[in-house]
């Protein structure tokens, strides 16, 4: 089941009667939606971090850009399920790639890698991203 139908059924989207340009385009929307919501929890994590450096919004705001990644692999590192060569295999990404994007020497991954990360993360925290899902899903239904 591709990743976007969970949330096209919370928000009652017929997923199958969308064109694929649709589609495209509405999991590109949900999916930088839902990277927002990920941010705000990582913020909501670091608020103690942030107020002790005394950073501005803008200043977190670049933290929590820049880190985005690394925070991601931390915590599916910290559920102890996957090692770094279990990402690379899992996200079909060379090793050493992965070694470098988690040490931040490359900051810049790819859309593809980014988007297989979150999906492993989903697997893992699939409660965290049920309640984002829902969250979001809320939000489009309101309007």
């Amino acid at each position: 089941m591709p990743a976007i139908e969970p949330l096209c059924h919370l928000m009652s989207i017929k997923h199958s009667k969308l064109n694929r340009e649709e589609n495209f385009f509405l999991e590109a929307v949900l999916f930088t939606r839902l990277c927002e919501e990920i941010k705000e929890c990582q913020r909501t994590e670091l608020k103690n971090y942030f107020r002790l450096m005394k950073f501005t919004v803008e200043k977190e705001n670049i933290v929590l850009e820049k880190h985005f990644v690394i925070f991601i692999m931390k915590d599916i590192l910290s559920t102890e399920e996957y090692t770094l060569e279990g990402i690379a295999l899992y996200t079909d990404t060379h090793k050493d790639v992965v070694e470098e994007i988690f040490s931040a020497r490359n900051t810049n991954p790819s859309a593809r890698f980014l988007g297989r990360l979150i999906e492993l993360h989903c697997t893992i925290r699939r409660s965290l991203y049920l309640s984002l899902m829902k969250k979001i899903a809320s939000e489009y239904c309101s309007t």
